[in-house]
């Protein structure tokens, strides 16, 4: 017990770090044979964390729509997500196109060699989207996971709860209490989340070869920069402008920030992401269960911004293209709308970039070299994009009045199943 008891007292982001620390250690250490050994730990947690997804956003949303009396107010949070979702989106893809003409990573490359799991990706229509929200069977939107739909649905179960008033109270009741449950199973499954960083990084180091990345090192640099001026000067920037410190920020989101860079997964880190913003950031739990989940969806700065805007400069360089402002324009906008339309589609960054280029006119073979190195690429952009889905509720309550400036400053990382207030 004294072990255990040792290991709680340190900080949750602590141990994120040594498992990640340790994972690179071993896999360097053992090398291939450490995909065998410890990727089954990598893949238990992920599992975990899909596990508690779909039950934590359905009675989050359910409980959280359900306690409103205001839906005018709803509304107006709901109105102003999506115009900072589109802001920050589009100054994303400036930030890419800008880094890739800084770096001009599709020059001097040689002949690369396409990926030999390649396959071209289907980009759905509009319509199409649209209609996937809507979920045809509820229940197989909760089985399957897809997070949108189960939004939808239990945001319309929560309006009818209020509609009907008094009648629903014992419901709403038991909708709260669903909630906390999941919040407890979520504490716990948090705490496998070193030992799930561990089995990753030691699987990903152990069997990633570097004749993978030379070729592509400038690429691989020129994202990762992008990335890194999209987190702290644009969005910190943001901050500042609300009158809000970047580095209390950065300080409460990093517990979700090594999460979502280790698992390369916007949902993996989402339970993690929405407790940091409620109870790290202040942000009101009732707006916060509605704007996570959803951002997980669909706010994809890294995946659906700069890397499309970064991918489309490194093939139009590579094959001496020459990109005019029509087709800068028309990345700007397919960016920035593709990010929400390819919501809930399988290989979101593939998509993305195949949507992009499609609009721009330009070679979809290209997309093939980049598969090679996704992995390494996905790290980057997953915590570009949890960074972002975390900012923009921030923005909102900050603009709404409904953030807690006195939880915001004291800017908490710790997320340990022993502080029950603090997850």
């Amino acid at each position: 017990m004294a072990l255990f008891s040792w290991w709680f007292r340190i900080r949750f982001w602590k141990r994120v770090a040594a498992g990640f620390v340790l994972g690179a250690l071993a896999g360097w250490l053992m090398g291939p044979a450490a995909e065998t050994w410890f990727a089954p730990l990598g893949t238990l947690y992920v599992t975990l964390i899909k596990m508690i997804a779909v039950p934590l956003v359905f009675f989050a949303v359910l409980h959280s729509v359900s306690s409103l009396h205001g839906v005018k107010d709803v509304a107006a949070l709901g109105g102003r997500t999506f115009v900072w979702f589109a802001v920050t989106a589009a100054l994303a893809v400036v930030v890419g196109l800008g880094m890739a003409h800084l770096t001009q990573p599709g020059l001097g490359v040689g002949e690369l060699t396409m990926a030999t799991d390649f396959k071209p990706r289907v980009v759905p229509t509009p319509v199409q989207v649209l209609l996937d929200v809507v979920p045809s069977n509820p229940f197989r939107a909760l089985t399957e996971g897809k997070i949108l739909q189960v939004i939808f649905f239990a945001g319309l179960l929560g309006l009818a709860l209020v509609r009907i008033g008094e009648k629903s109270t014992r419901l709403r009741a038991l909708a709260g209490e669903a909630n906390d449950a999941m919040i407890q199973v979520t504490r716990f499954v948090l705490e496998v989340t070193p030992i799930g960083t561990f089995g990753l990084i030691a699987a990903l180091v152990g069997s990633y070869g570097f004749e993978k990345l030379l070729p592509l090192a400038t690429f691989v640099v020129t994202l990762y920069l992008a990335c890194i001026v999209q987190i702290v000067v644009v969005y910190g920037g943001l901050l500042l402008a609300h009158r809000l410190n970047p580095i209390r920020f950065f300080r409460a989101a990093f517990p979700a920030m090594q999460v979502a860079f280790t698992s390369s997964s916007s949902f993996a880190a989402m339970p993690i992401a929405l407790r940091s913003v409620v109870n790290n950031m202040g942000v009101k739990e009732e707006y916060a269960a509605f704007a996570v989940p959803l951002g997980a969806s669909i706010k994809m700065d890294g995946c659906g911004a700069i890397y499309p805007a970064i991918s489309a400069v490194f093939i139009a360089q590579y094959f001496h293209l020459q990109l005019d402002a029509a087709q800068y324009f028309i990345i700007l906008l397919a960016s920035v709308l593709g990010s929400f339309g390819t919501a809930g589609v399988p290989g979101t960054a593939i998509v993305m970039v195949t949507l992009v280029l499609s609009s721009a006119g330009l070679p979809l073979e290209g997309i093939g070299y980049l598969v090679a190195i996704d992995r390494i690429l996905d790290m980057m952009r997953t915590m570009t994009n949890v960074t972002g889905q975390m900012v923009v509720p921030v923005l909102v309550a900050r603009e709404r009045g409904i953030l807690d400036l006195e939880t915001y400053n004291r800017a908490q990382t710790d997320l340990g199943v022993n502080a029950a207030d603090r997850v």
